[in-house]
């Protein structure tokens, strides 16, 4: 495997070695020591996969507030997107700051987004299957988001907003300046050094 720190550090690319022969290929796509090792001390406790059917689908932009905050591994099963993790830790160098990339099926690239990031992604292809592994449980409670399309991130999604298919939900999330001081970046990465 192969780690990366992308434009904001914390954001970490993970590329699996892919053996492949006549057969097909095999990939592994978790090890825990190297993960600890070159990205963060964790515990993953929950795993979750979205698929949608449509090509432009918009996910996101999602996080959890504190005391629920988790950090997500996120790769792609079937298909492709344009994933995207904005900084949302006050007094970080990076806030308002966003990294987008494309994972697909076929590389099997994951990325590592921590705690204190707003993430969301634009499908790329139809039956496009997301599954990401989450370091703490899904809470309805201190779920909570801001716009996707927030014009202030400077986000260039691969989709024209009149067209995107998007729900309900998260077209009614508040913009970016709305959001409240909910993580901290000097607490967010004294927190990661204390695992």
């Amino acid at each position: 495997m192969q780690f990366t720190k992308l434009e904001i550090p914390d954001i970490v690319l993970i590329e699996p070695r892919r053996l492949e022969d006549a057969r097909g290929c095999f990939i592994e796509v978790f090890h825990e020591k190297l993960f600890r090792e070159y990205v963060a001390d964790v515990h993953f406790v929950q795993d979750n996969e979205a698929m949608s059917t449509a090509t432009g689908t918009v996910r996101g932009l999602h996080f959890q507030k504190p005391p629920a905050a988790h950090g997500k591994l996120v790769r792609v099963l079937s298909g492709a997107v344009y994933d995207v993790a904005v900084d949302i830790r006050h007094g970080s160098p990076y806030f308002g700051k966003h990294v987008g990339l494309v994972l697909d099926a076929l590389s099997g690239k994951m990325l590592w987004i921590p705690p204190g990031f707003a993430h969301g992604y634009c499908t790329l292809k139809t039956d496009s299957t997301i599954a990401y592994k989450l370091t703490d449980f899904y809470s309805a409670e201190y779920d909570a988001g801001t716009a996707w399309n927030d014009l202030t991130l400077g986000i260039n999604w691969p989709v024209d907003p009149s067209n995107a298919i998007i729900s309900d939900k998260d077209r009614s999330l508040p913009a970016f300046g709305n959001l409240p001081p909910l993580f901290t970046y000097t607490e967010l990465i004294q927190a990661m050094t204390d695992i």
